[in-house]
């Protein structure tokens, strides 16, 4: 069985590794192997957990090494460096595992080929390959292609060797100081000239389509944390997030496929839409930041081709209008809720429950509520799915109709549409639900501020009546 590799990580190594590596990897305060090398004003390079605690926590105000006074703080990463570093660990246990190679190991390999075998490339050489690649990007101004040659050995290193660790490859990509790199390509969407605007376009589309690879979902593991938080903090910079949101409106379709599936990862990890959204321009003189990044996502959430790209839209556009009444009031502008109507008639289970739970959340504004009962499908839309989905869409509608009835004060024209649309039936079924419950209360406030008004219409059922008699003297 193969022995697990944790790149960069210096625990995975001998105990006596700090001992033998350069003394140029090695941090000048605790003469250790570097993990984060950071450079200093000085031009000096310490390990960032190191140097960080020598002015902060000690709250020293010069260079460690050259003893010069230190007028600024800031730190900027060594990606040469960390490279070199890792490249040089990588080569010591490929060196080790050589050595330790066995006459009886062959045998027992050339009777069941292992997934690493010569048929397909080793963990070192899609290492070797990536940084060769990064190199490229970072020098060359053709970064198109070999940024689809970085996303093939993404995609194909975690299928030559899943059982060492399946994200292992994509982690090691991290630790490469390759999100370092792509942002960069990305931000230049934003100052590029009208001359170059389409190659780096293309190079900010192909960055992507690495990036949506990358496990950017904080993992339990502590080892990997560090890594995913990583590149999580470089890719909530409010000028990657731009560039991101620019690409989702002007993109490809498979360009907006991979920002709404980065998307979908940094609202997992609670990702602040707020600073994106009151961004009103983030170039090519469009409004991305608000009611124009709302119109994109809504195009993804119909787009019934791609229903993976649509639930992931919806799954984002929950977490940006959980996030704020502003956010709630863009999303209603950009014509929201219509969309979301015409989107539920022919939507069932969790999709379902999404789009109600966005309607719900939109419904929380007098403007949400308004667009709803002025859309010819708005109540009837609703109504079919109580009782008929989930017990979750019957509670997000009973939500939706507790908006519209408590937070409204509904025109005759509602509550007779109400009536008609069977949604007072479906109410007063719940009505019979055994026991207590939150729902159930809500349905009885919904019939003591407006039971008397639909009993007053002739189509009423008569035997529901004197029910209802009884609930509004409860």
């Amino acid at each position: 069985m193969e022995r697990k590799i944790k790149v960069g990580d210096s625990s995975s190594m001998d105990d006596d590794e700090d001992n033998i590596c350069p003394a140029e990897f090695r941090c000048p305060i605790s003469m250790e192997l570097m993990k984060d090398p950071v450079t200093i004003c000085t031009g000096v390079t310490y390990d960032r957990k190191n140097i960080e605690k020598w002015f902060f926590a000690y709250k020293k105000k010069i260079c460690p090494a050259t003893m010069q006074s230190i007028h600024s703080f800031d730190v900027t990463p060594n990606h040469t460096l960390n490279r070199l570093i890792l490249d040089w660990q990588l080569s010591k246990q490929y060196n080790q595992q050589h050595d330790s190679y066995s006459p009886s190991s062959s045998s027992s390999s050339s009777s069941s080929p292992s997934p690493s075998s010569s048929s397909s490339p080793s963990v070192k050489q899609l290492h070797d390959e990536m940084l060769s690649l990064l190199h490229t990007i970072d020098s060359s101004p053709f970064k198109v292609t070999p940024l689809r040659k970085l996303r093939s050995i993404l995609e194909m290193g975690d299928h030559i060797h899943p059982s060492s660790n399946i994200y292992m490859i994509r982690r090691d990509f991290i630790r490469f100081g390759g999100v370092e790199v792509l942002v960069q390509i990305l931000v230049q969407i934003l100052v590029a000239e009208i001359s170059s605007e389409f190659v780096t376009f293309r190079a900010c589309e192909e960055a992507l389509g690495v990036l949506h690879l990358l496990p950017l979902i904080f993992s339990q593991d502590s080892n990997h944390q560090e890594l995913e938080e990583r590149a999580f903090q470089l890719l909530s910079k409010p000028e990657s997030m731009k560039s991101i949101a620019i690409v989702l409106q002007k993109g490809s379709a498979e360009a907006r496929f991979y920002t709404i599936s980065i998307f979908r990862k940094m609202a997992k990890n609670g990702y602040d839409w707020n600073g994106l959204l009151r961004s009103d321009h983030l170039g090519g003189g469009g409004n991305c930041g608000g009611v124009d990044l709302f119109k994109s996502l809504l195009e993804i959430v119909s787009d019934e081709i791609c229903s993976k790209a649509s639930s992931c839209a919806l799954e984002v556009l929950i977490q940006m209008l959980d996030s704020s009444k502003k956010s709630r009031l863009r999303a209603i502008e950009a014509g929201a809720v219509c969309v979301l109507i015409e989107l539920l008639p022919d939507s069932n289970g969790s999709k379902c429950e999404k789009i109600l739970l966005l309607i719900k959340l939109l419904c929380e504004c007098a403007e949400g509520r308004l667009a709803l009962v002025e859309h010819a499908m708005g109540i009837a839309s609703v109504s079919k799915k109580l009782l008929h989905v989930s017990n979750t869409a019957t509670k997000l509608g009973v939500k939706i109709f507790t908006c519209l009835l408590s937070s409204f004060h509904p025109t005759e024209r509602v509550l007779e549409e109400l009536l008609i649309c069977g949604s007072v039936k479906k109410l007063v079924g719940l009505l019979h639900m055994d026991g207590r419950s939150s729902t159930k209360d809500k349905v009885i406030k919904m019939f003591k501020l407006h039971g008397n008004s639909w009993m007053r219409y002739p189509c009423f059922p008569r035997e529901l009546k004197d029910y209802l008699g009884l609930v509004n003297n409860a």
